[in-house]
């Protein structure tokens, strides 16, 4: 999990809407005409695969956004509305050679066993780089799209109630990912036989149920769709504090956090670390990508300007929970460097306008880094696991 200054650092980029910035829609380059197009999406992916990105992660939700963290809002003015996250990943895989395709899914109202089936399928459809970023949600409004349970509101996050809720939500995205795991592995990769002289197309033997028990999920497997071409496509998570780092340890291959600065990510890595090894599973490799929000001019002057116009257009200034950057790709380039030596092994990059600084990350950062010796040249490895460094993992039911 450590990484010097000299380490190639990966690099990947969220999608959302016209940009992570709300009035982003507003800009001439934002093309909000073609948002439920899979050409815009298309757009976007092929544009990060020419800057060498390891992956995308495009963000979803069961409900319209909102600008209230817990509710929905009555807002006008800003982006409202999804395409399917998953989906998008699978209609513009065919159309990408090299990148990852990182969907982003809402454990707490969506049984495994459809994730597991539908981000195995996306692994076929994109010949080894497909992902998931796991998400969970205590939006009660969502909760009542499904109708299945309720969650209850809370009022101050942290109360004792806030936290038990945030704890089992958590706590049930960590079963829920086991379960997809688990899954994943429930045929081995010789299963198929595919023998027409003999009639035999799969062999039974290497079909197992996973006879999963849990307090949130009781699934008895296999899937019914073949291992995926990674083994185990890559797992992702965002955290922002001590319950979710635990998500990531237990859970995930990736760990998107948000330190804003580098005595802050030291500390998160070494959190996240500790909590890895209490999980068992200190000896696995994880990366920790640390998250900015970045608008990128040629001239810092420029970005500001620019940031200052869109918090006019928005009515007030734009925040986030992970450092907003404001400058030039050079400068970008300065900090990530610098919070690298803290031990985060990537970054994952919400541009703010995403017709605007998408190009501004691959065509002004990426040369940048290039010279630098912090950035692949040309993609070496033909999944996401390879992009990433990480093995394809033996089946946990195969014999030895």
């Amino acid at each position: 999990m450590s990484s010097t200054p000299s380490s190639p650092l990966h690099l990947a980029v969220a999608l959302d809407g016209t940009g992570w910035h709300p009035a982003a829609w507003r800009e001439p380059v934002a093309r909000p005409r073609d948002l439920f197009t899979a050409r815009y999406w298309a757009d976007l992916v092929a544009e990060a695969e020419r800057g060498l990105l390891d992956f995308v992660t495009i963000e979803d939700g069961l409900g319209p956004q909102s600008s209230l963290f817990l509710e929905p809002d009555e807002r006008t003015d800003q982006v409202r509305g999804r395409l399917d996250a998953v989906l998008t990943a699978a209609r513009i895989a065919p159309l990408t050679r090299h990148i990852g395709l990182v969907p982003t899914v809402v454990a707490t109202h969506t049984e495994p066993f459809h994730i597991s089936k539908a981000i195995a399928t996306l692994d076929y459809v994109s010949t080894g780089r497909a992902g998931l970023r796991v998400q969970v949600t205590a939006r009660p409004n969502e909760a009542a799209h499904f109708g299945r349970r309720t969650v209850p509101r809370i009022e101050a996050y942290d109360s004792p109630a806030a936290q038990d809720l945030v704890t089992d939500l958590f706590d049930e995205a960590a079963d829920h990912v086991e379960v997809v795991r688990r899954l994943w592995d429930s045929w081995e990769d010789d299963a198929e036989i595919r023998d027409a002289a003999t009639g035999r197309f799969i062999d039974r033997d290497k079909l197992h149920y996973i006879d999963f028990e849990g307090r949130h999920f009781s699934v008895k497997g296999p899937s019914i769709t073949p291992r995926p071409p990674q083994g185990q496509p890559v797992v992702t998570a965002l955290a922002h504090d001590t319950v979710p780092y635990r998500l990531v340890a237990r859970q995930a291959d990736v760990g998107y956090v948000t330190p804003h600065d580098t005595d802050q990510a030291r500390a998160i890595v070494a959190e996240i670390r500790a909590e890895r090894q209490t999980a068992g599973r200190a000896a696995e490799p994880l990366h920790v990508f640390g998250d900015l929000v970045v608008f990128l001019d040629d001239d810092r002057g420029e970005a500001t300007a620019r940031r200052e116009r869109l918090d006019e257009l928005s009515g007030e200034p734009y925040t986030s929970d992970a450092r907003i950057f404001t400058g030039t790709p050079a400068q970008l380039a300065d900090l990530l460097q610098e919070l690298s030596e803290a031990g985060l092994t990537g970054f994952r990059l919400r541009p703010g306008v995403l017709g605007h600084d998408l190009p501004r990350i691959t065509q002004g950062l990426v040369p940048e880094l290039q010279r630098r010796n912090l950035f692949r040249h040309a993609y070496e490895a033909d999944t996401l696991r390879g992009l990433l460094g990480l093995a394809r993992p033996a089946n946990r039911y195969a014999a030895a």
